[in-house]
């Protein structure tokens, strides 16, 4: 008898995965949005520092996103001044596997550690009539106006050292052994007289 219940269970169990597994697929998942933004320093001029930001959007989803937004206002304007660029856009549509990229530029002359928060994304599913939100990943805090460590005397030769010590030592162990084995011993040389 227990041997009946188990197998009865188990079609039971089959026949419920089933039923979920066609529901799952006749109901596409929709638009699955994904942002990484980054960001970066060059000094420009001595007290000036110029950040370049660029955000990748990703729809990994299986349907397209509709009024696609971007919005990344986090920049404090009493700290960074737009070059060039906006910190916001718009795309009609963000098709399955496709990529949107923005960049803008932004500078500043203040001495500062900045914690920026992720990006904002806001689009619209065919089926769904509320508005959808994605963020970015968040940036790593930059150091703006940082004062970089003097490079010390030999940092430099330490620095190749480990990048291509290895590669010295073969090729030396390499000369080395094929100089030994071209030029003749001189214990065979000896002339007779």
């Amino acid at each position: 008898m227990a041997n009946g219940n188990i197998s009865v269970a188990i079609f039971f169990v089959v026949g419920i995965l089933l039923l979920a597994s066609s529901a799952i697929s006749e109901n596409p998942v929709g638009p699955f949005v994904l942002a990484h933004k980054k960001a970066s320093l060059t000094r420009i001029r001595n007290g000036y520092e110029r950040v370049s930001v660029s955000i990748d959007v990703y729809n990994q989803g299986s349907a397209t996103a509709f009024d696609v937004s971007l919005i990344d206002d986090t920049w404090s304007q009493d700290i960074f001044s737009i070059v060039s660029g906006n910190t916001s856009v718009t795309w009609e549509r963000l098709d399955v596997g496709s990529i949107q990229s923005h960049s803008f530029e932004l500078e500043t002359n203040r001495k500062t550690e900045f914690y920026g928060s992720p990006a904002t994304i806001t689009f619209r599913v065919p089926t769904n009539s509320a508005i959808q939100v994605a963020y970015s990943t968040p940036i790593l805090p930059l150091e703006i106006l940082a004062d970089k460590p003097a490079e010390k005397k030999f940092d430099w030769a330490k620095r190749v050292l480990v990048k291509y010590g290895s590669l010295v030592s073969v090729v030396t162990i390499v000369v080395l052994f094929v100089y030994l084995v071209a030029t003749p011993s001189k214990s065979g040389t000896k002339k007779k007289r």
